[in-house]
């Protein structure tokens, strides 16, 4: 097995990060860091489809409408998929390479968050939480794997895990989540080393973001954070765009089993 080698590693460098002609698959996409995800995919140059599970259908037709304002000659395909539930993420993959014409890149992102003691998890919930976050990572990890396997692809196929896997966050209690993404990142570096041959596997470890998932919570525990936070601020979702573009393309190209971090310094002290 032998990892893909840069087309033109001594091409200019802008063209390293191009992701013309290439296809990208994201789940989660309709709102949050998913839809800045592909927003960027977008903006590089790739084809687009993105899945959603509870985005009504309003928004969902605002959100492309959006999309294609600003990318009117791109590519752009939704689809609704319940990512803990294999067969439709294998149906939707399957659709979406067929839409696109292949799939180049897959960004494993949909995620749920919630917060219960330890002591008290329900087990429903405590199940629903592994089901999305970890199970459904895999399930589109392992969708992707057979589109790209046994192809010219060479793929790239991406995670949205979370600092949350580094440490345990305070003063919320997560413990689901926390082992749920900590799996996550330990999965890209198992399917790094096994799908070295076709597909690049690496992570995103975002920290605090400013998303709807954040807008929820009590001002003391926001209050609690910026004092654990070095950057003392939280991190707007149109600023990781970039790190999933170079993960996406050929700028990474040499980089499989990574965990990139992107959280203002509070893994850090």
């Amino acid at each position: 097995m032998v990892l893909a080698s840069h087309p033109n590693p001594t091409a200019p460098t802008p063209s390293h990060f191009s992701l013309s002609g290439k296809t990208a698959l994201v789940t989660g996409g309709s709102r949050g860091i998913g839809l800045q995800v592909v927003t960027a995919l977008l903006e590089a140059g790739a084809s687009v489809a993105f899945t959603y599970s509870t985005t009504s259908k309003d928004e969902l037709d605002s959100v492309i409408s959006t999309l294609l304002a600003a990318n009117p000659s791109s590519t752009i395909k939704a689809y609704k998929c319940n990512v803990a539930d294999r067969a439709s993420v294998f149906d939707v993959t399957a659709q979406a390479a067929k839409d696109l014409g292949g799939l180049d890149i897959v960004v494993a992102n949909a995620g749920i968050g919630a917060h219960y003691a330890a002591e008290d998890y329900p087990e429903e919930e405590f199940r629903k939480m592994l089901d999305v976050n970890f199970n459904g990572v895999f399930w589109t990890a392992q969708a992707a794997a057979s589109v790209m396997k046994g192809t010219k692809t060479r793929g790239s196929i991406i995670f949205t895990a979370s600092v949350s896997a580094l440490l345990v966050n305070v003063p919320q209690k997560q413990a689901a989540y926390n082992a749920a993404k900590a799996g996550v990142v330990h999965l890209a570096k198992s399917l790094a080393v096994e799908w070295v041959d076709f597909a690049r596997v690496n992570c995103v470890s975002p920290g605090y973001i400013a998303t709807e998932m954040l807008d929820v919570h009590p001002q003391e525990w926001r209050d609690a954070w910026f004092k654990l936070i070095p950057g003392a601020r939280l991190c707007e979702p149109a600023e990781l765009k970039g790190t999933y573009v170079y993960l996406a393309s050929d700028a990474s190209s040499y980089m499989t089993g990574a965990n990139l971090v992107i959280d203002g310094g509070y893994t850090l002290p």
